[in-house]
């Protein structure tokens, strides 16, 4: 902070005793800790502000990335795991499976590039870099969302499929499958009502460890597509050593795991009420 050349030892001492470097380290841990408590996470050491303020400004753009690729990932992998358990053996089957192989095998910065090749520079249907908020242009936000979108959402559809897939084929194979159909239950009743719900259970746990993941892991996909997310502001903040940038951004990622992992429990207890006897 006092720059490489700084020499004086006044005012090494004075900035030291302003930043609390004079007190012991548990001293220093309790007063963060208390100010944290209030909602100081202290000021950038690069930009002088404070770092709420900073972390709040980029978190929209993780939020609107991660839940747009959770949400395509869903949308595909649902029904391209119940079709590929329904027509086991087949070519939705295989079709889905080398697809979800293709997902987990390819690496996502080599994906987005990809992306960016085709339908950015030779096609020109997207930009290939930069972000938009929703509330200066809509359409050149979705436009800005699409590929990396697409990258990440790939990678949630392609372990997920997977997943259900394996549950639902389990599942067909039990007692209460046979003897709702000997009842003459509707084929798809079963399937949607009482199979695919069961096979949710598994997959919640995926989608849930993703979610963590897309708030705090797509420093890649930021960094390529020059998307201002929370994952591209703990890197800048390294590279800057950016220490109470970087703290504020690492507690919100932890929080963010927290809370997921509580609704995912909740979302357990929905899906199979038997747990609650436990």
């Amino acid at each position: 902070m006092l720059g490489p050349d700084q020499r004086d030892p006044e005012q090494y001492e004075a900035l030291r005793k302003e930043l609390g470097f004079d007190q012991p380290l548990y001293v220093q841990y309790l007063s963060w800790l208390d100010r944290v408590a209030h909602g100081d996470l202290g000021q950038s050491l690069r930009s002088k502000r404070p770092v709420l303020n900073v972390i709040l400004e980029r978190y929209p753009a993780t939020v609107y990335l991660a839940v747009t690729s959770l949400l395509l990932g869903i949308l595909i992998a649902i029904p391209a795991g119940t079709l590929a358990a329904v027509k086991q053996n087949t070519g939705y089957d295989y079709g889905a499976m080398i697809f979800a192989l293709f997902g987990i095998s390819v690496p996502n910065f080599w994906f987005a590039l990809l992306l960016i090749l085709t339908f950015g520079i030779y096609l020109h249907w997207f930009p290939t870099i930069g972000y938009v908020a929703p509330g200066v242009d809509l359409i050149r936000f979705f436009q800005c969302l699409v590929l990396p979108a697409a990258v990440l959402g790939t990678d949630v559809a392609s372990a997920t499929t997977r997943y259900i897939r394996a549950e639902m084929l389990e599942q067909l194979r039990l007692d209460y499958v046979r003897t709702a159909r000997a009842k003459g239950l509707p084929s798809r009743f079963v399937l949607y009502k009482h199979v695919l719900k069961n096979s949710l259970t598994s997959a919640i746990t995926i989608v849930g460890l993703h979610i963590g993941r897309l708030l705090g892991g797509s420093t890649v996909v930021e960094t390529i597509f020059g998307w201002p997310g929370l994952a591209k502001l703990v890197l800048d903040s390294v590279y800057a050593r950016d220490y109470p940038v970087l703290q504020g951004a690492v507690l919100f990622l932890a929080l963010g795991y927290v809370i997921i992992n509580l609704l995912i429990d909740l979302i357990y207890k929905w899906l199979n009420p038997r747990m609650r006897l436990g």
